[in-house]
């Protein structure tokens, strides 16, 4: 057996919800020396640039997940304020991206998953997509994990659906079938000028907490049902996101994927899969 299929292998043995909760508890420990002490190991290993960071010494986090979602300095990452440009939501590298052909979104090179299994299951929360485009960023253990808008939006649903926690890179992109779609995940769906937009929080091994900014932790705990909750677009209590705002951080990191309709937005030509991304960077442009 080849080592990549050791590894694959492996994924599907391991009790994935039960390690990564335990990852989460550890990641939420405040444990002082030690905290700072597995930050810098982290910083080392994967080579973050800190001093991006609004705080760029590690013994200011008091748990890893406060240095995980760290925020950035002002200014780090300028936001493409064009009325016409969708931006990039998150720091990460494209997987996949394209259009979405009778209701399929490709998840690697010959593996195609269902959008309607990705959102939850509803032929009425899909349809709005069908025809459409999407893209599929992936956030690797470096990036910075905190997830912004890439146009202005009404929060109209959102929907957590259980699944599987399977690593979400590339190499399991390319070897666990329907892997998005049967991953943990939080489906946000807006209304924006270009119509629907929906954002999938996809979860992974060791991605301890998926959070919004409306609703904070929504997963753990882990469900078994689909659970969707619907919000008001106009009036007082409607939720409004402009472009670049926050809207959601994972601890840790896993991968964002985007759809909107047909005819809505074209990808420029320059992004292609395994182009780095950095949030708030030109992305798309909406059609006139």
């Amino acid at each position: 057996m080849s080592l990549d299929k050791f590894k694959i292998a492996m994924q599907y043995a391991m009790p994935k919800h039960f390690v990564s909760r335990m990852v989460g508890k550890l990641a939420a420990a405040k444990a002082g020396a030690l905290t700072t002490t597995l930050i810098k190991l982290f910083i080392k290993q994967y080579k973050i640039d800190m001093s991006e960071a609004q705080y760029s010494d590690p013994a200011h986090y008091k748990t890893f997940n406060e240095f995980f979602t760290r925020p950035l300095k002002d200014g780090v990452r300028p936001l493409a304020t064009e009325s016409d440009i969708i931006a990039h939501p998150v720091d990460g590298a494209i997987s996949q991206l394209g259009p979405i052909v009778e209701g399929q979104l490709i998840q690697a090179k010959g593996h195609d998953y269902s959008l309607q299994a990705l959102l939850g299951g509803s032929e009425q929360d899909t349809a709005p997509f069908l025809g459409g485009d999407f893209a599929t960023i992936y956030l690797a253990p470096k990036d910075y994990h905190r997830i912004h808008m890439p146009i202005d939006g009404t929060l109209s649903k959102m929907i957590y659906v259980p699944g599987d926690l399977f690593s979400v890179n590339p190499l399991t992109a390319q070897n666990v079938p329907n892997l998005f779609a049967r991953n943990e995940r939080v489906v946000a769906i807006f209304d924006t000028e270009i119509g629907p937009l929906a954002m999938v929080l996809v979860g992974a091994t060791i991605v301890a907490s998926i959070e919004t900014v409306w609703a904070g932790t929504v997963t753990p705990p882990a469900g078994k049902d689909v659970f969707s909750w619907n919000y008001p677009t106009t009036g007082d209590n409607a939720i409004t996101l402009k472009k670049g705002e926050e809207m959601g951080r994972f601890k840790l990191g896993s991968t964002v994927i985007l759809a909107w309709g047909a005819d809505k937005a074209d990808i420029f030509d320059d992004q292609k899969p395994g182009t780095i991304t950095r949030m708030g960077t030109p992305f798309a442009e909406i059609d006139d």
